[in-house]
């Protein structure tokens, strides 16, 4: 199976390095700039579960190319648009595409562009950074891409995909329930990532706090009621379970937007919080903690322009 991965970042790179690893075809599409950087040093990956130095193919959106089976996505929502025309010389009629983005208004767009059939869920967790030599430095013990149909189904190309995922040097899990798996992770990289972006602070000081305990619990609460009123495919209570999982985490992390924005570099803003808002003026649910955290994400993003 020839697989694309869309970009060579923290996610892209990483995940695609351990196929790589395993012995998979696959081809990175890239900027020119990443390009030679990897030409001239390899794809290197520094991490608890092995380090790797490869020299992988390389695409940029000029070179031309058969279709490739399957499509992975791993770019910034606000890349979204232009990684969409780069890859359409590269999709054929039998082509997958499995989006890693967080959020789910990719979704949509995606089908927009390829077709219903084209596009199969999936989603990841793991903490990865690119340091200032070009490397990718993957910092925990999770390394998780979770994938499967939209529909739930087990078809005969999810089952395809799943034997050469399968014995990587990562978790690939395929899931018979990825379209809640998506919005449940949707839930909580919102309610995290606003969080500590809109307090400055990793999250064992916020929810130390009665105040940021209470912050938080209302913030997925909202999450909660927006999803419900849309008819999102999420659990019944999952707001308590997801306040669960915040207050087991190390008291140290970090958001990647958080991170991003002390970085001084682009967010997800609409994609992730301001999607929700949306959403909840559709149906007249109140969100008052979103929206304060949206609002603490516009400006970061209106200051950072004019800076320019």
């Amino acid at each position: 199976m020839r697989m694309l991965m869309v970009g060579a970042g923290g996610i892209g790179g990483y995940f695609g390095a351990r196929l790589l690893e395993k012995g998979e075809d696959i081809t990175f599409l890239v900027r020119e700039g990443r390009k030679k950087n990897i030409e001239q040093q390899g794809l290197r990956v520094n991490s608890q579960h092995g380090n790797l130095h490869l020299q992988p193919a390389l695409l940029t959106k000029s070179m031309q190319a058969e279709p490739f089976d399957a499509v992975l996505l791993s770019t910034k929502a606000y890349h979204l648009e232009q990684a969409i025309e780069d890859i359409r010389p590269f999709v054929g009629e039998q082509t997958m595409i499995l989006p890693l983005l967080n959020g789910i208004a990719h979704v949509d767009k995606l089908v927009s562009a390829f077709g219903e059939d084209a596009v199969i869920g999936g989603l990841c967790f793991i903490e990865t950074t690119i340091g200032e030599d070009g490397s990718i430095v993957q910092t925990s013990p999770i390394h998780q891409l979770v994938y499967g149909e939209r529909s739930g189904e087990r078809t005969a190309r999810i089952d395809k995909l799943k034997s050469h995922f399968d014995d990587t040097k990562a978790e690939f899990v395929l899931s018979e329930n990825i379209d809640q798996d998506m919005w449940h992770k949707y839930m909580f990289i919102t309610a995290m990532s606003g969080i500590t972006s809109l307090m400055e602070s990793p999250i064992g000081p916020i929810r130390e706090l009665p105040s940021g305990q209470a912050a938080i619990k209302s913030l997925l609460e909202e999450l909660e009621a927006v999803m419900t009123a849309i008819d999102a495919p999420i659990k019944h209570g999952i707001a308590s379970i997801q306040l669960d999982k915040v207050n087991s985490m190390d008291a140290s992390m970090k958001s990647s937007m958080q991170r991003d924005m002390e970085k001084d570099q682009g967010i997800e803003a609409d994609h992730l919080q301001g999607h929700l808002i949306e959403k909840a003026h559709e149906t007249n649910v109140f969100v008052p903690v979103l929206e304060t955290v949206y609002t603490k994400l516009k400006l970061y993003e209106a200051n950072r322009n004019m800076e320019k």
